[in-house]
C-alpha cells in the first residue's frame, strides 16, 4: 500500500498597501498637526479607492478650505483645491462635464454645512453621483478654533468662551432629509470600518455622504481639556459611537447619547445626471 501523499501548506504572505502609489511625495509632510485624525481618514480612503478598483485618471477628488481641504494637494489623482463652502459645486461641474469620472469631496464640518450649507442640501436633493466625505471635528481648526454646526452643547470655543448654547446639525440626519440616497457615519478610531463605509460610498450610484467623526487636538481638544490626542479618539469616537448593528441589540440606556456609526440609510432613486442626458436625448429625437 502507497503511503499518503503530502501535502505542501503553504503560508499565506500579507503584501502590505503602497499608500505611495497614491500620494505626491514631493508634497509631504503634511500640514495636519500630531494627534490630528486627518491622516488616518486619508489612509482610510486610499484603501477604499484602491479596493474599489478605481483608475487613479479617472478619480477627481474636490475639495474647499480648512484643514482637511487640503487632502487634494497630497493625493495623486485628478485634483482640485476650491474656495470655502463651493467644493460641491465644482464637484457638481466636474461630474457633468466628465460624468464617467469618480468624484470625491472631502470636506469639513464647517466647510459643508455653515458657508457650504445650501449646496449641500441641493447636491442631496438632486441625487448627483458624488461621494461627500465630511471630516466632523466639531472645531474651524484652520482659522482659529472658533465653534462650527457640530459643536456640542456646553463645548468652548474662541467665539464660544463660556460654552456654546447652539444645538449641533447632525450631518446624516440632515443629508437623509434632503435625499442623500447613501448615508453613513464612521470614525478615525475605528479605521477599518471606516475603509469598508467609504468603499460601500464609492461603489453606491448617487448622492453618498460619510460623516466622519475626527478629533482636533490643538483647539477643541486643548479648550475643552482632554488629556491628550489619544483621550480625545477613546471619548469622543470610541466611547462615544456605536454601530448600528449592535444598537438593535442593546437597551435604550446602552445607547443614549451615543452617534451611531456604519450605514444608516441607502435607497436607490434616479441619479441627475443620467436623467439629465436622458432627456437631452429625448429632446434631441423630437420627443
Amino acid at each position: 500500500m502507497s503511503a499518503p501523499a503530502v501535502t505542501e501548506k503553504k503560508e499565506k504572505i500579507s503584501v502590505p498597501f503602497d499608500y505611495n502609489k497614491y500620494l505626491r511625495p514631493n508634497k509631504l509632510p503634511h500640514i495636519w498637526c500630531p494627534g490630528c485624525g486627518h491622516g488616518i481618514v486619508l489612509k482610510a480612503m486610499l484603501r477604499a479607492i484602491h479596493n474599489a478598483g478605481l483608475d487613479q485618471d479617472k478619480v477627481c477628488v474636490v475639495s474647499g478650505i480648512g484643514c482637511s481641504s487640503r487632502t487634494p494637494g497630497y493625493v495623486d489623482f485628478n485634483t482640485l483645491h476650491t474656495l470655502h463652502g463651493r467644493a460641491l459645486s465644482f464637484a457638481t461641474g466636474i461630474k457633468f462635464a466628465k460624468p464617467d469620472m469618480k468624484v470625491i469631496v472631502v470636506t469639513g464640518d464647517g466647510d459643508a454645512l455653515a458657508i457650504g450649507g445650501n449646496h449641500f442640501i441641493h447636491t442631496c436633493r438632486r441625487n448627483i453621483d458624488l461621494t461627500v466625505l465630511v471630516f466632523t471635528n466639531a472645531t474651524y481648526g484652520m482659522t482659529g478654533g472658533q465653534y462650527s454646526p457640530t459643536t456640542p452643547i456646553g463645548s468652548q470655543a474662541t467665539t464660544s468662551r463660556y460654552g456654546s448654547i447652539e444645538p449641533p446639525f447632525d450631518a446624516c440626519e440632515m443629508a437623509k432629509a434632503a435625499g442623500a440616497t447613501f448615508v453613513a457615519r464612521g470614525t478615525a478610531y475605528h479605521t477599518l470600518e471606516l475603509e469598508k463605509t467609504i468603499l460601500e460610498a464609492i461603489n453606491h450610484k448617487g448622492t453618498s455622504v460619510v460623516d466622519i467623526i475626527d478629533a482636533c487636538p490643538t483647539y477643541f481638544g486643548r479648550m475643552n481639556k482632554y488629556k491628550s490626542a489619544t483621550h480625545m479618539m477613546e471619548v469622543i469616537e470610541k466611547d462615544g459611537t456605536v454601530n448600528v448593528k449592535q444598537a438593535d441589540k442593546l437597551p435604550p440606556e446602552k445607547v443614549q447619547g451615543k452617534a451611531l456609526r456604519g450605514v444608516l440609510h441607502k435607497v436607490e432613486r434616479p441619479e441627475y445626471c443620467e436623467q439629465y442626458e436622458s432627456l437631452i436625448m429625448e429632446k434631441a429625437k423630437g420627443k
